[in-house]
């Protein structure tokens, strides 16, 4: 079944063109993940997804982007509740200052649950399914800023994840960690997919490579290719998907 779908997607900076007519369309509990080098349009694409650039003045967008079936830039769509099913992990760890419980809590409080017993259910099964659970389970009174940068990390997803999201974006979540950190996130990545469908930007092409069900590649502002992990990184169609892959250029 169809989760996300482009249709002839164009994006504006005020008047520079950064997405090109894209159009994609995602599986539900998929993970697709978007390469090319810095500057590409990857990013802003994914941003699209939860209306993230919104935020940006001056943007418009042209054509249609769908959620299950939904176009997300619909009049009618309220973006708090779009947010709520299309979470969001960002290049760098964002815990806010609060307590790991409280960080994990956050979303089901903001969502008016008030449920002492549900909540913290739900703090523990999330932070299990982000597997920070045994790391912290004796010290969730503690500042979230007491954990390392990969913990924060994988508090950060469990805060994305206790609010049941049916997709989750993550812009390059693991580039500013170590490889032992980076290895959980991909083990998560690849647990999570069971759940939810994910959306990963990523500099890494063996990251693409071990966690993607399917990679798409971007370059000047256009998607060039887009297909099965292992054809794009064994046979793909396109000289400049093939150029970048061996190190061509990028």
């Amino acid at each position: 079944m169809n989760k996300i779908e482009a249709r002839d997607v164009n994006f504006y900076y005020g008047s520079f063109h950064a997405l090109k007519n894209i159009n994609i369309t995602i599986q539900e509990k998929e993970v697709v993940a978007f390469i090319g080098p810095s500057g590409c349009g990857k990013s802003t694409f994914l941003r699209l997804f939860n209306r993230m650039n919104d935020l940006i003045p001056d943007t418009h967008l042209t054509g249609e982007l769908l959620i299950d079936g939904r176009d997300i830039y619909d009049k009618s769509v309220d973006v708090d509740l779009l947010r709520k099913d299309v979470g969001m992990v960002f290049q760098r760890p964002n815990p806010f200052p609060k307590s790991i419980f409280e960080n994990v809590a956050y979303g089901l409080r903001v969502n008016g649950i008030r449920d002492k017993d549900f909540i913290r259910g739900k703090v523990e099964s999330a932070l299990k399914g982000a597997a920070l659970w045994d790391e912290v389970k004796d010290k969730l009174k503690e500042s979230a800023y007491a954990l390392s940068g990969g913990q924060q990390q994988r508090l950060c997803i469990a805060r994305a994840m206790a609010i049941e999201p049916s997709v989750l974006l993550m812009d390059e979540p693991a580039s500013a960690l170590d490889p032992i950190s980076t290895a959980k996130i991909e083990e998560l990545i690849c647990e999570l997919s069971e759940q939810t469908t994910i959306v990963i930007v990523t500099h890494s092409m063996q990251q693409a490579a071990r966690v993607s069900n399917k990679t798409a590649f971007f370059y000047l502002g256009e998607m060039v290719e887009y297909g099965d992990t292992k054809k794009i990184f064994t046979n793909p169609d396109k000289e400049a998907t093939q150029n970048y892959i061996t190190g061509r250029f990028g």
